[in-house]
């Protein structure tokens, strides 16, 4: 026979057959459900119930357009489905997303729906007269019919996730905003149920250049927020915006959960290696202030170090550099015995006057600290008491040079920031 033949054979289902095959489709609807439950265990529950009702009738309208087209009564070829059956089996993928169900739990079942199907309708077929060759043309249409079916629903359950991720990323990255700007706790909370993300104990603001995020994340907690650098103000009450260098370096903040005791150290084990600041951990609403203080010890630094940066080591720095003008004035009026020195002889009389203020005075610690002879720690200490005059024993001068002198701005690893 002529392939034109055969697609006339395709197309002309006798009237009779159809009939036959009709009246039993609320039995193939029974059937199609009641072995999908036993062969596919993710629909044992799903079935029971108005489900199962809504997926008989599914089956019985999928099937009964097919016969209608299989008959010639619309003008079409019956392998390809009319819109209305399309579009149900698109909605069906989409809901059997959003049930959480994978694509091949809804392939298996298309499959048992065929076969179970077919068992039934060739049967009835054959019951009809159906020769041979009419009854093996109508199967390869049943087949294709149902192939165009499962790709519909495939693509709704594809688009289904496709959606829900894209919304959820942004009710996520939305969330993680509203963290560094220090919005209200009620509002957090609210956004947090929004982008169904269960809030931990307690947040870790962490800096990374964008390059390196992805490889970061991997290794940290799934509920671990990607926030990019253009962030904008700090957050309520703060008195300072996030320097252009941030963005010019493409930096992001990770939003690190229950990240505080040994989990901080097993933070700074995982980011070892990689470029990072470490704020402190602070209670997940108010993880603006962890920020905050990751984005000033960048400041202090004037870069991203190569080690990651500890900031909870490096709390007298960051309080000694939170009024920058104000220390430098402080120095400038602490050292200005100094000022008429050799700009040489003076920083070696002030790096002898640190250590001797931070080893309270013990010349052999002074002098392994500066690596040179305790009677150049002794010269150096007359001349200082030379300039200083009585002022070495007045306890304000002693705190005001102490401050001055005490800190020397933190550097990690490789980092190339002023000192």
């Amino acid at each position: 026979m002529s392939p034109d033949n055969r697609d006339q054979i395709q197309l002309l289902l006798p009237a009779a057959a159809a009939a036959e095959i009709r009246a039993v489709l609320p039995e193939v609807a029974d059937d199609v459900v009641a072995v999908i439950i036993v062969e596919v265990p993710s629909y044992t529950d799903a079935f029971s119930g108005p489900m199962g009702d809504i997926i008989r009738n599914a089956v019985q309208v999928a099937l009964g357009a097919f016969l209608s087209l299989a008959t010639g009564e619309r003008g079409a070829d019956p392998r390809t489905p009319a819109a209305p059956a399309v579009e149900g089996a698109y909605q069906l993928g989409r809901g059997e997303a959003r049930s959480g169900r994978s694509t091949d739990a809804l392939l298996s079942a298309y499959r048992i729906g065929a076969r179970v199907s077919w068992r039934t309708m060739s049967t009835r077929g054959v019951a009809a007269g159906l020769d041979a060759e009419t009854l093996a043309a109508f199967a390869e249409l049943v087949f294709a019919y149902i192939d165009q079916l499962s790709a519909s629903s495939v693509a709704g359950h594809a688009d289904e996730l496709a959606t829900t991720g894209r919304v959820r990323q942004g009710y996520l990255e939305r969330l993680g905003q509203e963290l560094l700007a220090g919005a209200t706790p009620d509002k957090l909370v609210a956004s947090a149920e929004r982008a169904d993300w269960a809030p931990p104990a307690e947040l870790t603001a962490v800096l990374v250049p964008w390059v390196r995020v992805r490889g970061a994340v991997s290794l940290l907690d799934p509920r671990t927020l990607t926030v990019s650098s253009d962030l904008g103000p700090l957050g309520a009450g703060a008195t300072t915006t996030a320097p252009a260098s941030l963005d010019e370096q493409s930096m992001a903040v990770l939003l690190v959960p229950d990240a505080a005791g040994v989990n901080r150290t097993q933070l700074l084990r995982v980011l070892a290696g990689r470029p990072a600041v470490v704020g402190p951990s602070r209670p997940w609403t108010a993880a603006s202030a962890s920020y905050r203080r990751a984005v000033r010890a960048f400041e202090m630094l004037g870069c991203l170090p190569d080690e990651p940066l500890d900031t909870d080591e490096q709390l007298a720095a960051l309080v000694l550099s939170a009024d920058p003008e104000a220390l430098a004035d402080l120095r400038t009026r602490a050292l200005a015995p100094l000022s008429g020195l050799r700009p040489g002889t003076a920083d070696r009389l002030a790096e002898t006057l640190r250590s001797w203020l931070l080893h309270q005075g013990r010349r052999e610690q002074v002098a392994a600290d500066l690596v040179v002879h305790p009677q150049t720690v002794r010269y150096r200490m007359t001349q200082l008491r030379e300039l200083y005059g009585d002022r070495l024993h007045d306890p304000e001068t002693v705190l005001e040079l102490t401050v001055a002198l005490a800190v020397v701005a933190p550097r990690a690893a490789g980092a190339t920031g002023p000192r």
